[in-house]
């Protein structure tokens, strides 16, 4: 069996600008929550956070 082609490179700069849209939005909520005292839903807000930003790099640097 051979081994998958890798992704085209606009499809990989694609699906990491949504990570990235993502996970401003999970950094939005990790900040409202830590300013509103909500320390749980703040941490996991940032953890949300960075694995999308983990992925979205892994997605784009991978292929």
């Amino acid at each position: 069996m051979e081994p998958p082609k890798p992704r085209p490179l606009l499809e990989r700069v694609g699906m990491a600008l949504v990570a990235l849209v993502l996970a401003a939005l999970f950094g939005g909520v990790a900040l409202a929550a830590f300013a509103g005292g909500e320390i749980f839903l703040g941490a996991m807000g940032a953890i949300g956070c960075l694995m999308t930003l983990w992925v979205g790099g892994l997605t784009l640097f991978r292929g």
